[in-house]
């Protein structure tokens, strides 16, 4: 037992130095100079990945290892002929639709050319929804490029945050299907709350037979410190110029005349978002399924909330057959501090809520 105790006390203690050295990083990333920005010169840059090449690299590799030596030498030969042919008909396709667009042309596409597919990432992770500058930046470098892909889809994984800031990201998303591009948003995980309101945007909703699915509804929760306040004569006030410019607060007084305001704001919010739902996806009944509940994949196929079952590897793979598929990411620069301190902070994350939550299974 006193073995154990000391063991404890010193896990305890470590969790605790891990947490001020976090700190510490993160204090010294904030208060190091920045480099001064060039407006001319963006932050970050685009990275771009042949998702037909990925895969043809993984078949070489799994097929070399069943080939003899000298198989093996003549596979690599014949498949470096046909990647360098590939690579000057990709050539001369983009010089070819250069061209064609600087001489007006409107129709430059041979009918044996195969069909580009996009594929982006969106991991709404946090309630700001701040990879949206991210989407921004690369719905923005497809729809600029010289000839229109035929599709883009949209790995999305979110449970949702800020109404305003998620409305962004649906806009964003918007901006591809009013380009008259077709969109499809596969669900692997879960696609809630903001998230589901991005995912209805697309023509087409792919989900994981298990990806959480829904909750077309508006939550929000404070706490309200008044009385705790009052019991050591504090006094907080709060003024305003208009007559519901503060509603609920958490250190003033809340009155049931402020929940009311704030309780008809909220619903206003849910009609908004269930009108929002029936304009683009008019196959859901509204009705049944803006409770703020939220389905598994399966379940929400039933209810019409997706459009099939399937993932996103499923679907891209499948895409590869007739289309060329291309991943697109915009990367920021890290400082090596920066990143060590995200580390750090992942992890420190990752241990509280193996604390919180135990070892559970499904």
């Amino acid at each position: 037992m006193e073995f154990l105790f000391e063991l404890g006390l010193f896990i305890a203690k470590s969790f605790w130095v891990v947490i001020c050295i976090v700190f510490v990083l993160i204090a010294l990333a904030s208060i190091l100079p920045k480099r001064r920005h060039h407006p001319d010169i963006p932050e970050g840059h685009l990275v771009v990945r042949h998702v037909n090449e990925m895969y043809r690299d993984l078949q070489r590799g799994i097929d070399m290892e069943a080939f003899d030596p000298k198989s093996a030498q003549r596979a690599r030969k014949l498949e470096r002929k046909q990647r360098q042919a590939e690579a000057k008909d990709r050539q001369r396709e983009a010089k070819a639709a250069a061209k064609a667009k600087t001489e007006g042309a409107t129709d430059t596409t041979k009918k044996d050319e195969k069909n580009h597919v996009f594929v982006l990432d969106f991991n709404g992770e946090d309630i700001e929804a701040a990879k949206s500058e991210f989407l921004r930046k690369e719905i923005t470098a497809v729809l600029v490029r010289t000839k229109q892909p035929s599709e883009v889809v949209v790995r999305l994984k979110s449970a949702g945050g800020y109404v305003h800031s998620y409305g962004f990201a649906a806009s964003q998303l918007l901006r591809i299907r009013e380009a008259g591009i077709k969109l499809t948003v596969a669900v692997d995980q879960i696609a809630a709350s903001g998230g589901y309101m991005m995912a209805v945007v697309a023509d087409q909703i792919i989900a994981a037979p298990f990806a959480v699915v829904g909750s077309i509804g508006v939550a929000a929760e404070l706490p309200n410190l008044h009385r705790f306040l009052q019991k050591y004569d504090i006094d907080y006030e709060v003024l305003t110029a208009g007559k519901h410019k503060r509603t609920l607060t958490i250190f003033g007084e809340n009155t049931d005349e402020h929940r009311e305001k704030f309780l008809e704001e909220m619903e206003e919010t849910h009609e908004l978002f269930q009108d929002f739902v029936s304009k683009y996806r008019e196959s859901v009944d509204v009705s049944s399924t803006a409770t703020g509940e939220t389905w598994y994949g399966s379940k929400a196929l039933e209810l019409n909330l997706v459009d099939s079952i399937q993932t996103s590897d499923q679907y891209i793979q499948s895409a590869c057959n007739d289309s060329e598929v291309y991943e697109v990411q915009w990367v920021m620069p890290v400082k090596p501090l920066n990143q060590l301190a995200a580390r750090l902070a992942a992890s420190v994350t990752a241990l509280l809520s193996w604390l919180k939550n135990g070892i559970r299974s499904f």
